[in-house]
Formats: C-alpha cells, structure tokens, sequence
C-alpha cells in the first residue's frame, strides 16, 4: 500500500478514494476508517444478518417503486408524502434542486460539503462563497450572512446544519430567524444531513417550517445516519409543491432494492437506533479529550460525527494523512481540498475508543516522532499543497495564527524550537528600548490560568510616586495586573526558566523577570535603583478589600477555536490550554438539559433528537 498510496489520493478529485479501492491495493483488508461520516452502531449485527440471509432476493428482482418506498419512510416519520422526494443519496437531490430551483446565482458558506459549492458551478450558475473564519472558531453568524446575501444579490441560501467539515451549529430559534429574513428568495436550503448527531438542543430540526413556507427545502441523509453510504438513500422536505417539482423528475426506480428492505426493516428498530446516536455522541466527547491532550492540535467544538481539528505548525496534511494510511492502516480525511480550507486541516470522524486510541498513537508518532511533545519538523522549501487555498494555509503557517512572523520570534528567542511550548507570542523590541519586552495585548489578569490568578481579584495599592517601576509599569495591561506592585525582588524567577526545556512561565513570573532585567540595565547605566513597595500587611490588605468594589471578570472572546492541550492557540495570547469541556465540545454556552424520557418506537422527523441520553 505504501508505494501505491499518494497515486491513489492523486486519482481522485474531490474526496478520498474509496474503501473498495484501498482494500484491493491492501489484500482485500481496507484501514481503519476515519474518513467517511457514519454511523459505527447501526445497523446492528442482527440487521446485518438479515441482509446478509436475504442477499440473493435483494440483488435479483427489481424494488418497489419511490412512491411506495417513501410512503413507508413517511410513515415512519410522521410526515405527509406529498411533501416528501426519496433520491438515490443527498448528492442526486442537490443535483435537481439545482437543475430546477437555482437561477441565476446561489450562496453558501464555505468550508462546507463540496457538491454545494461544485454543483452550480458546473451548470454555469454563480456561487457566492461566505467565508467562515478560522479566528472565529468557523462559526456562523447568520446577521453577516444575510448581510452578505443581500449586498451580492443573491437569489438562493444554503445552510448546513451543523455544517460539514467543522461541525458548526445554530439553533432552531436562528435558523428560523434567518429564514424569517430572507423570505422574497427563491429559494433556502437548510441541509440537515448530520442533525440526528447533534445535541445541543432539544428538538433542532426544521422541518415542520419547511412545509409550511413556500420558499424552504430541507434535505436530510438517511445513509450518514444509518451508516449505510453504499445503500444511497436521503430525502427533502418541503411544500407540496416544491417536493412535487422535484420527485416529478425523479426516475420511478431511483431506489435500489437494499434501500427499500432497510426502509422496511426500521419500524422495528428506533429503539436500537436511538440509543447509537447515544453512544457516538459519548465518543465524540470521549474523542474530543484525547485528541487535545496532543500539542499543537487544536479541535473544533462539534455537533455533527465527525471532529475539524488544525495539524500543528509544520505539519502539513497530505504527509500526516498519507504516513497515517502506509504506516498504520488509518484513513483520514485532508482537508486542503476544501474552498475555504487547507492542507493543516484533517476532518475525524467519531469512532469507538478502541479505535480512537489507535489513532491517537498513530498521530503522536507521525507528528512528533517517537515521543509525543517532540518538535514538529517545519515544512522544507518547495513544498506543495493539494488545493488552491494554499497561500491561506503558508499564511497561517508564517504567522502561527497570530499575525507574528515566526521569523520575528527566532529573532527574539534564537533557542526556541519550532514546537516548543511558548504560552504566547514570542517577544519583539519594545520601544522603551530594553530588550525582549513588548506591550501586553491584553489584560495580564485575563491571560492567567485561573489557579494563578490572586484570590481577591483586586489590584493592589499603586507605589508611591517618587519610586516608581522603570518600563514595567509603562506596559499596556500591567498596571492593573493584581499583585505586581507588591512583587519582592527574592521572588523573581530565574533566568534559567527561560529554556526551552522549563515548563511555560506564568504571566507573573514574566513581569517579575522584565523587573529584574530593568533594575539590571539601570545598575549599568549607574542611575539610581527605585525601591520596590513593600507587600501591605494583612490587615492593611483586609482594610482595603472592604473599601473597594469587587471588580468586573475579564471579557472572554466571544467565540474562539476549542483549544488543544499544549501549543495550540486559543485566541487569548498567554492562556495556557486545558483540553475541552464538553459544553466546548459541544458548541454549547448553556447548562446540560435533563435527559428525556426513553423512546417506545420509531421518532417522528421533527422529535428525532436527543431521546437518548
């Protein structure tokens, strides 16, 4: 498989190659699949059997017709088949909806499922691509979109929910809205392919408001959520009219005969299928934490099966993913062909932890060597990426996300190495001339780990002003960093703590070191050291926490990438990360809501969530 591995990646291009061709360069026994979004529970093994004893009738006669297909699938789901259209998977209905619906011009965010944006453009439509910023953790802000949508002038909106590759979120309540807004276009797309998977609200889906709208279509996948991608099966809701329009040109067998007896088998087993949406949800949490824990990598609060997680600097993902594929059998999916993305991005779907753990130390050797921590070797001159967005990616690279050139930071620190553990930008000339020194970006207090930060959150009595800190004190933010009027020279860390082999150095161990080096420059310069204030005493302290209000926590961003444990940027310069929580997983800013009561036979399309765990 080594030798034939990029060739194969090469021959292919919009997605990965597929499981049947990597098992025949790999004596029939494909890799573990980390690439294709589904469902590991379901259908359960006793399902399995059943197809499996009844292959011989399924391949040989024809199936049923659509319309007797779908009318069982609606009886499940307890929808009305006149606003229903069945199509052989999710690619052949956004094919028709395009052909039929899309005029003139059709927007989308980007990155995102590549038909969406392949499609139109293929039959000469014009795409407006709205870009998700990675600074912003992709998230969607549906107000610039629309803003977006309006200055473009475009006639038809498309929005994944949650969004493949980044997993991204909105609520019903914005959904709605958004759809509120827009209501004189011809067209809104809410692509619910991976909404089963979600669990940040109750009840998220939107299909009751499609039917009623005249404007609204709503696809969903049946073999993302079934994991069943062979089969080829998804639907749309809409008005009658709009899902008339599109199941009239549908072929009358564009069903295939495996679609039709999973379809029939269902209705026996919601229960079965409930509690695996239960189980990948609890891996993907499970998933979320160990990926973390891995320097560098950064992971993506998530709603869909799947994690968006962004290699560390110097990492770049055709080799992660082509090293991951030759030398231990893990297939995943590089990104870089992906509008709005990159090479340093792999997509993950959610998988067993027996699985996850494989990967994980697949990972820590690709990207790290032998040990994980170990420096990430830098890309060499003349690498190439697979996509057009490469020039984002060398960016991002250049900057390390931050907007300081590296090379500024080897400048400052000439022993850093490229993977060290720095808990901020590297140190630049300050323009009070002291060496290594730059302004604070922000608040000192904001940027300490919170088991750091001084208990009583208030700063300290001001020194007087005959003595005051030389270049310290004239740093933007560390003025009202508690506690640093009140640092004493013994405490002061020592020059060895800048090694790259020490742990990263607290905010305050880096003031107290900038004090030390200004009282050094001062000596030489033969001018008169300031005093440092002595600590007020205890009651003193007492005294004046009784006289002052408790003052207002530092602001967090509002929406920042989730963080990896170690190297990753957090988008708060200083702040050590701490691996995720689940609500950070989750994309959730609300408490855990009670679990719901236990299902007794197969969900209805609008009440399909969360009935488990």
């Amino acid at each position: 498989m080594a030798d034939n591995v990029a060739s194969l990646f090469r021959g292919t291009a919009a997605h990965s190659p597929s499981m049947a061709a990597l098992a025949r360069e790999s004596d029939g026994v494909g890799p573990i699949d980390f690439c294709i979004p589904c469902n590991p529970y379901f259908p359960t093994p006793g399902m399995f059997d059943e197809l499996a004893g009844r292959l011989r009738e399924i391949i040989t006669y024809y199936p049923s017709s659509a319309d007797t297909i779908t009318a069982e699938l609606c009886a499940l789901l307890q929808l009305p088949p006149s606003c229903v259209a069945m199509g052989n998977g999710s690619t052949e209905l956004i094919t028709w909806i395009d052909h039929l619906l899309v005029r003139e011009s059709l927007a989308i965010p980007v990155p995102t499922f590549g038909r969406w944006t392949d499609q139109p453009m293929e039959t000469g439509k014009r795409v407006d691509m709205f870009p998700l910023m990675e600074s912003n953790g992709f998230a969607l802000d549906p107000a610039q979109y629309i803003e977006f949508i309006r200055a473009r002038g475009t006639r038809v909106a498309v929005i994944c929910n949650p969004n493949n590759p980044d997993g991204g979120f909105l609520s019903r309540r914005a959904v709605v809205n958004f759809m509120d807004q827009l209501q004189d276009l011809d067209l809104i797309v809410i692509d619910e392919s991976f909404l089963e998977f979600a669990d940040a609200e109750s009840d998220p889906s939107v299909v009751e408001e499609a039917v009623l709208r005249p404007n609204v279509i709503v696809l969903r996948s049946l073999g993302k959520n079934f994991g069943l991608h062979g089969i080829r099966f998804g639907y749309l809701v809409a008005n009658p009219a709009l899902a008339g329009k599109i199941r009239s040109m549908l072929p009358k067998w564009n069903l295939n005969s495996f679609a039709e007896t999973v379809v029939f088998m269902l209705k026996e087993h919601g229960q079965e299928y409930m509690e695996s949406l239960h189980l990948v949800r609890r891996d993907r949490l499970d998933m979320a934490r160990q990926l973390s824990a891995l320097p560098g990598l950064t992971v993506y609060p998530s709603q869909g099966n799947f994690l968006f997680v962004r290699l560390p600097v110097g990492a770049e993902g055709t080799v992660v993913r082509d090293r991951l594929l030759s030398e231990h059998r893990i297939l995943v999916r590089e990104c870089g062909n992906k509008i709005g993305s990159s090479s340093r991005f792999l997509r993950l779907v959610v998988r067993p932890e027996t699985d996850v753990r494989r990967l994980v130390s697949g990972m820590e050797q690709v990207l790290y060597g032998s040990r994980r921590g170990a420096a990430v070797p830098e890309l060499g001159t003349g690498t190439s990426y697979s996509s057009g967005t490469a020039a984002v990616d060398r960016l991002i690279s250049e900057t390390n996300g931050v907007g300081m050139p590296l090379a500024a930071q080897a400048a400052a620190m000439p022993s850093l190495p490229p993977a060290q553990t720095w808990p901020g930008p590297a140190p630049a000339q300050a323009p009070t001339g002291m060496p290594g020194l730059v302004p604070a970006p922000a608040p000192a207090a904001a940027m300490m780990p919170p088991q750091q930060q001084p208990a009583a959150r208030m700063p300290a009595p001001a020194p007087p002003q005959q003595q005051p800190m030389p270049a310290v004190a004239q740093m933007p933010g560390v003025a009202q960093m508690p506690g640093v009027a009140q640092m004493q020279p013994p405490q002061m860390q020592p020059a060895a703590q800048m090694m790259p082999q020490a742990p990263p150095m607290s905010a305050v161990a880096q003031m107290a070191q900038m004090a030390q080096a200004a009282q050094a420059q001062a000596q030489r310069q033969q001018a008169p050291i300031p005093a440092v204030a002595q600590a007020p005493s205890p009651a003193a302290q007492a005294q004046a926490r009784s006289m002052q209000p408790p003052p207002q926590a530092p602001a967090m961003p509002a929406m920042a990438p989730a963080p990896a444990a170690g190297l990753g940027q957090t988008g708060m310069p200083g702040l050590r990360n701490r691996g995720l929580t689940a609500a950070q997983v989750r994309g959730r800013t609300e408490p855990e809501p009670a679990p719901a009561p236990q299902p007794t036979g197969w969900p209805a399309a609008g009440a399909m969530y969360n009935q488990v765990g």
